[in-house]
């Protein structure tokens, strides 16, 4: 009996021992789960959807609104001019050409339909500018903005509890749009847990996280400006950068490009704010200092002597790194820009003559449009009542006796030695021609009386042309002009080639030195010191306009010419002539000029 009851004595304390023993182990783990559990209300959760959610600030320049971004690709026209967007750093292209003109107001159209995600990755179709400004004029600007600076390393574990506080299973998010959905649709009586550590990415630097209130503290102090479009100058680099080395002027623009001036000087920039400019034995003592704030402007001083008195000013930064420091200042007079670079190594002495010379010409006197050639529509009419003056300080004006357009321009210099002509004129709708006019135009020739222009699509590769003559157009009757005028204006004096361009490619030079003569029978004859060829002419008249028709035979070079020409446009001194072929739809273009 005695031992009876000590067995019973001895399971009773086991039970007792072993129920005490799980009620421990449960009390334990549900005070852990408590300190760490978290609703839908709580602040973390609200920091991890805004940080989650998606954020649409990087691409404003395009769309404007910061509570969505755009699907890509997506075709827009910046300042007239088109860009097919296709990944994040042809935002770049956008911004350049935003920043061609320092005074004009940049207009962006962007070709509908687009698709466009919301902050909720909601994907909506925006048919037009007005739908979009609708979606604009919606965005929250309060404090649930997203956090964009702030990432997360996945995978993330959630443990999941029910409103007693027991674990009821587990969640796994593996992306932004994963951890946005789950956090948003947490019902009000489900609670949830992170299986800590996690990993935090602020501004590219990877934080570990081993609790909650290091995951707020880190959320909450996460400073966004550093990631934002301005693309703000770091001072520490820059002054590590600029202090590193040797730099060359390799551009400097004032008013005209000078940049041949600076050829031979080699810059050095020191860590107490002096500098010199060296060229052969001569050095040029200067300083230099790096003003405060998130958009410094960098400060240059070497004396009054030419042309290093040039630099003194106080330059804003447009871009900077290891291997090239891009400037300029804008003057406080007439508003014009100078542009200065520097880089690692020399200019390659050029002088860039044909800059300057054009810059010259351009704003030398009035200009008329002469021929505006739409990928074949010859729309030069749409002009024939506007002066064209071109400006030292970049600025343009198109006058005529109701209206005036402002616009601006540039020119500059391509990597393969060619001409640009940039222009960018206000327009008050898509049909306004002078929306035609905003191009990046690749000069074809120039002289004192004529500027010719050409821009070939990337999109559907038509090519327009466009080009400016001293005295108006005067054949805006229909069909480019009278037959009969166009063949006494022929045959009265003789003629040279002054610009031939086969389907892009400049093959004027083929013709130098020869003289044609258009005889009223009905041939022509080219001639120079040692050839003679004989050919052909004729003009015709149809609906359509007129034709120079030409033939040559054989007889290299003056083959190209046998063709069936459009008139474009002439004048007493100046024919120009275009062909577009019909098979592969290739342009050329004959310019003939009177002797």
């Amino acid at each position: 009996m005695k031992n009876l009851i000590r067995i019973h004595f001895l399971l009773l304390l086991s039970l007792t021992l072993l129920f005490g023993s799980c009620q421990k182990e449960e009390d334990e783990f549900i005070d852990e789960t408590n300190e760490e559990t978290i609703t839908a209300n709580s602040t973390v959760t609200q920091l991890l959807i805004r940080s989650s959610e998606n954020a649409g600030d990087f691409d404003d320049i395009i769309d404007g609104n910061s509570c969505a971004s755009v699907v890509l690709p997506v075709t827009v026209f910046a300042n007239g001019q088109e860009v097919v967007i296709t990944d994040e750093d042809d935002y770049d292209i956008v911004e350049a050409i935003f920043n061609q003109f320092p005074n004009d107001e940049d207009t962006l159209e962007i070709q509908f339909p687009i698709t466009i995600i919301l902050e909720d990755f909601t994907q909506v179709v925006v048919n037009s500018q007005t739908e979009l400004d609708a979606i604009i004029a919606a965005c929250d600007g309060d404090i649930d903005d997203s956090i964009g600076c702030v990432d997360f390393v996945y995978p993330i574990t959630f443990f999941i509890y029910d409103s007693n506080q027991q674990q009821i299973g587990t969640t796994t998010v593996n992306s932004d749009i994963e951890l946005y959905q789950f956090l948003s649709n947490l019902n009000s009586d489900e609670y949830i847990s992170i299986d800590f550590p996690i990993s935090v990415i602020v501004n590219g630097e990877v934080l570990p996280v081993v609790n909650n209130q290091e995951l707020i503290d880190i959320i909450s102090n996460a400073d966004c400006d550093d990631s934002s479009n301005d693309d703000p100058i770091d001072n520490t680099q820059f002054v590590s950068d600029l202090t590193s080395g040797v730099w060359y002027i390799t551009y400097y623009f004032d008013d005209y490009d000078e940049t041949s001036d600076f050829n031979g000087y080699e810059f050095n920039f020191s860590t107490d704010n002096t500098a010199t400019a060296t060229n052969g034995n001569n050095t040029v003592n200067g300083t230099w200092n790096l003003t405060s704030g998130s958009t410094p402007d960098l400060e240059l001083f070497f004396g009054t002597n030419d042309p290093l008195d040039e630099l003194d000013d106080d330059w804003d930064i447009i871009e900077a790194t290891s291997e090239i420091i891009r400037l300029k200042d804008v003057s406080g007079g007439d508003g014009s820009t100078d542009y200065l670079t520097f880089e690692r190594t020399p200019n390659d002495g050029g002088s860039n003559s044909d800059v300057n010379e054009l810059i010259t010409q351009l704003t030398t006197g009035n200009w008329y449009v002469n021929l505006y050639d739409d990928d074949g529509d010859n729309e030069t009419c749409d002009y024939v009542d506007y002066t064209f003056t071109f400006n030292t300080n970049g600025t343009a004006t198109a006058t005529s006796s109701s209206a005036t357009k402002n616009g601006f321009w540039s020119v500059e210099s391509s990597s393969n030695s060619t001409l640009d002509l940039i222009l960018n004129f206000e327009y008050d709708n898509e049909d306004d021609p002078f929306e035609d006019l905003n191009d990046d135009w690749d000069v074809l020739g120039f002289d004192a009386t004529f500027i010719n222009l050409q821009d070939i699509s990337g999109g559907n590769g038509g090519t327009d042309l466009l080009n400016f003559g001293r005295t108006p157009y005067d054949n805006c009757n229909g069909g480019g002009g009278n037959a009969q005028t166009l063949r006494d204006i022929m045959t009265d004096g003789q003629w040279y080639v002054q610009s031939y361009i086969d389907d892009g490619d400049n093959e004027t030079g083929d013709y130098n030195g020869y003289t044609l003569t258009f005889n009223t029978n009905g041939t022509v004859m080219a001639q120079n010191s040692s050839n003679t060829f004989n050919g052909t002419w004729a003009i015709t008249q149809d609906s359509s306009g007129l034709d120079f028709v030409l033939d040559f035979g054989t007889q290299v070079p003056f083959d190209e010419f046998n063709d069936d020409w459009d008139v474009l446009n002439f004048i007493s001194t100046r024919v120009e002539l275009e062909d577009v072929s019909g098979g592969n739809g290739g342009t050329d273009t004959l310019v003939f000029e009177k002797i």
